[in-house]
């Protein structure tokens, strides 16, 4: 495999996000809806300013859950928290050029499975382990198998 090839090629760039001042309830909603597991976390001009994984919500709504005397403090909760107070903020970012190589050794080396990709200052992708896995499966090639 040619670990020279550009994230570019192999990242998401139809892209969900969330802004600051969503609350839980909808990211929770956006997690169900999608086949995802980041949600990055723009600003008005689309600048990134943190990401969400869906390890991370899950861990917040059993944090809520565990702590909660009731569903009527959960839904206040999930209705009163944002984005901004469970997000990582200012995560790693990658730019458009960056090699594939570079994102599977960082990959390798962290315990984060998905980097935004920055370009002009703005949001332009995602590339996540899942791209990069896809890309190296497309280029095996297996025997036929007669049967």
């Amino acid at each position: 495999m040619n670990t020279n090839i550009p994230i570019s090629e192999i990242m998401s760039t139809e892209l969900i996000t969330v802004k600051e001042t969503d609350n839980l309830a909808s990211i929770e909603e956006k997690f169900k809806d999608h086949p995802i597991h980041h949600l990055p976390v723009v600003d008005a001009n689309y600048q990134l300013v943190g990401i969400i994984s869906k390890a991370d919500m899950l861990h917040i709504a059993r944090m809520i859950e565990h702590d909660a005397s009731g569903t009527t403090y959960i839904a206040k909760v999930y209705d009163s928290w944002t984005a901004s107070r469970i997000m990582t903020p200012q995560p790693l970012t990658l730019d458009p050029d960056d090699t594939i190589g570079l994102v599977a050794d960082i990959f390798l080396q962290n315990k984060f499975h998905a980097i935004p990709v920055i370009e002009d200052f703005r949001l332009a992708g995602i590339v996540t382990s899942h791209d990069l896995l896809r890309h190296a499966y497309a280029q095996v090639s297996f025997p036929e198998v007669e049967g």
